[in-house]
């Protein structure tokens, strides 16, 4: 039991001390370590100090952690919140008919409203499953941003666009970075979201390169989704959609590439010449649904020297925003894409997780790790269930082991949003019974109607 202790007003006391933990840390050649009966220190949203031993200083908020690990909160690295609304609607389907029978014709009909619960109820899920911060790419961005805001989450928005939409859709997915960078107290920063390159055209991705460089904004993107996706493309182009992305300057900027599953060798090469931060989402869950042949070319990447972060896409196409099993996954799949059970290792998995994660996301100087100095994105987890006992490989255990339920409390700036499992900032049941009520409206088809075609 995580209980508080309060002691208002002790002059000179940190915000929040957590002790009797077990402190997941990186060490300086970016290992990961762990160090038994620590203390972490919290002092105005910031890890003052992590060390071992009891607390030197009293603080306004005490949290007994005995028993449990602490480790810095995931990150997931490209999501769409309101899809949750969608969870479970177009199952067993290939992502042709995915997009064009079910998914594109039920976003037709989506309100600020549905995009505001659909948020709510992510944002709840998230935080019980030990998830900090998210990447977001999306409509309705202005009512995600309230939503994050409420719920205390960090998070990185981008209101996608297609050129179908001529101008306007850049326009207004610029407007909305400009307009929402450093809010929410500085949790939410921006990024460009052009949907992907077989959306958006030529020119509409150089002019993205050049807004993101103009106002110093990143990119966030759908690209190389699946092997189809660069077949199609080498077809009609003569070009990959990494190869793309480089003549129309994106990989001159600061850009996160969703999936990336078609990434082929001859990409390598453009990556590795690439002038801007560089980053790819990884979201294994959805690439098995789909029956995708390959998955994220992590080792790969890795040799590059680009983050891969981990993520879920949409609970519409993984129905679930669980980062922990994508952890579990990620490591999972790539010893069956390499055929090497040595990778990818548990402790690889974490860093994933948590530093690779946070650089992604643009946030690997403030997140990421139980640092001084960086945000106090903290979550507690407990080890003491059957199915995490005995420990004799504490990496091994979080990875494989544990389950998102075994989050107990999750800490964004070093606010408690969740505690003992006690959601503190999101009504569930209040959002679920109103989304119940919307749901005939906005899953009928019947309109004929679809946002955008599928046609990579």
């Amino acid at each position: 039991m995580t209980s508080p202790e309060r002691t208002p007003d002790a002059k000179g006391a940190a915000d929040l001390i957590i002790t009797r933990c077990t402190a997941l840390v990186h060490d300086d050649h970016e290992g990961i370590g762990f160090v038994e009966d620590a203390t972490v220190v919290v002092r105005d949203g910031l890890v003052e100090s992590v060390t071992a031993g009891p607390a030197g200083a009293g603080a306004a908020e005490t949290i007994d952690a005995h028993g449990q690990v602490a480790m810095p909160g995931l990150v997931n690295c490209h999501t769409h919140t309101p899809m949750v609304a969608l969870r479970g609607l177009a199952e067993d389907l290939p992502v042709e008919e995915w997009f064009n029978d079910v998914v594109w014709p039920v976003e037709s009909n989506l309100t600020a409203r549905d995009v505001e619960l659909g948020a709510r109820l992510a944002c709840a899920e998230m935080i019980r499953g030990g998830v900090t911060c998210f990447a977001d790419h999306y409509f309705a961005m202005d009512t995600v941003a309230a939503v994050v805001a409420e719920s205390g989450l960090r998070a990185n928005l981008g209101q996608a666009f297609f050129s179908s939409q001529g101008a306007e859709g850049r326009e207004r997915s610029l407007d909305f970075a400009l307009r929402h960078r450093g809010t929410a107290g500085g949790r939410v920063t921006t990024s460009l979201a052009p949907h992907a390159p077989y959306t958006v055209d030529d020119a509409d991705l150089a002019a993205t390169a050049a807004l993101a460089r103009e106002h110093g904004l990143p990119v966030h993107i759908h690209a190389a989704e699946n092997r189809d996706q660069t077949a199609s493309s080498l077809a009609r182009r003569g070009r990959t959609p990494v190869e793309v992305l480089a003549d129309t300057g994106l990989l001159g900027t600061d850009l996160l590439i969703a999936h990336g599953t078609g990434i082929t060798e001859r990409d390598l090469p453009v990556l590795a010449r690439a002038a801007g931060r560089v980053a790819v989402a990884c979201a294994p869950r959805g690439y098995l649904r789909f029956a995708w042949p390959t998955t994220t070319p992590v080792r790969a990447l890795r040799e590059l020297g680009i983050p891969v972060g981990l993520a879920t896409d949409g609970a519409a196409s993984n129905s679930s925003l669980d980062v922990w099993e994508s952890m579990a996954l990620l490591a999972l799949t790539q010893k069956s894409a390499e055929g090497d059970p040595r990778w990818l290792t548990a402790r690889q998995a974490l860093h994933h997780a948590t530093l690779q994660s946070a650089r992604a996301v643009g946030l690997g100087g403030e997140i990421g790790s139980l640092a001084p100095g960086h945000r106090a994105d903290i979550v507690l987890v407990d080890l003491s269930g059957p199915h995490t006992q005995p420990v004799h490989d504490l990496a091994a255990a979080l990875v494989h082991s544990a389950r998102s339920g075994d989050v107990r409390t999750t800490i964004v700036d070093g606010r408690v949003l969740m505690r003992d499992r006690e959601l503190l900032t999101v009504d569930v049941p209040t959002v679920v019974r109103e989304m119940g009520a919307r749901m005939p409206a906005l899953v009928d088809r019947s309109h004929g109607r679809r946002i955008q075609d599928y046609d990579s």
